[in-house]
């Protein structure tokens, strides 16, 4: 079964309108739909935003049940020349770059602590043809100059605030993870803010048409 974890209800809804709902239930604090949608069994998560909803919502989709998970939604690219306002892409690996165990370990800045590498990679399934980008995960959503220099220099192409925490959550739990986001608004072309507002739906419905084949590849 396809776990899906989503944040937001306006992301979830392009999933949810084509499900087949058999039954609804809270786990974790969270709503979880059980049913079918494209021919495969699914258990939705809307999980809240943030890296501890994003933890709980991937606990709450493994514990239903869910033997690989997908973690898609809106996100904010980094680089305009990598990235593109309603383009789809399919990650490859993640990091969360509010992490810092560097002074006490010595390791680079993401990196977990009893963890040698910052970034997890993701499974990226061979039937979702999608360009490939890395992502970098915390709990800010702000247009700080700093954090994006880090975002840079890390590696990332793409932000969110939790596709990082889910990988982590599915590493640990040994279920194969897969994430997949549109692009809502670009770093450097005005308010992130402004321009998440206006792109939404835009970047929402963009998503919603590679879902078929998503659920297909992975399921």
């Amino acid at each position: 079964m396809i776990g899906c974890v989503i944040a937001m209800d306006r992301e979830a809804d392009i999933l949810l309108s084509s499900m087949e709902v058999e039954d609804l239930r809270t786990l974790y604090g969270k709503p979880v739909y059980f049913g079918k949608a494209f021919g495969k069994k699914v258990v939705l998560v809307i999980c809240g935003v943030g890296k501890v909803n994003a933890a709980a919502g991937a606990c709450a989709a493994i514990s239903a049940g869910a033997d690989v998970v997908l973690n898609f939604g809106v996100a904010g690219g980094l680089k305009p020349e990598a990235t593109e306002v309603g383009e789809v892409y399919l990650i490859d690996k993640a990091v969360q770059y509010d992490v810092d165990c560097s002074q006490p370990n010595g390791t680079e800045i993401g990196t977990l602590d009893g963890e040698t590498e910052n970034f997890f990679p993701l499974l990226c399934p061979k039937g979702v043809d999608l360009p490939r980008r890395a992502l970098g995960t915390g709990d800010r959503f702000n247009d700080s100059p700093d954090d994006h220099a880090l975002l840079l220099r890390l590696g990332c192409d793409i932000r969110d605030m939790e596709g990082g925490a889910v990988v982590q959550v599915c590493r640990y739990a040994g279920v194969p993870c897969a994430a997949v986001k549109s692009v809502s608004d670009v770093y450097g072309n005005g308010s992130t803010t402004e321009q998440f507002r206006q792109n939404l739906k835009r970047a929402a419905l963009n998503l919603k048409a590679y879902l078929p084949q998503i659920l297909e590849s992975i399921g």
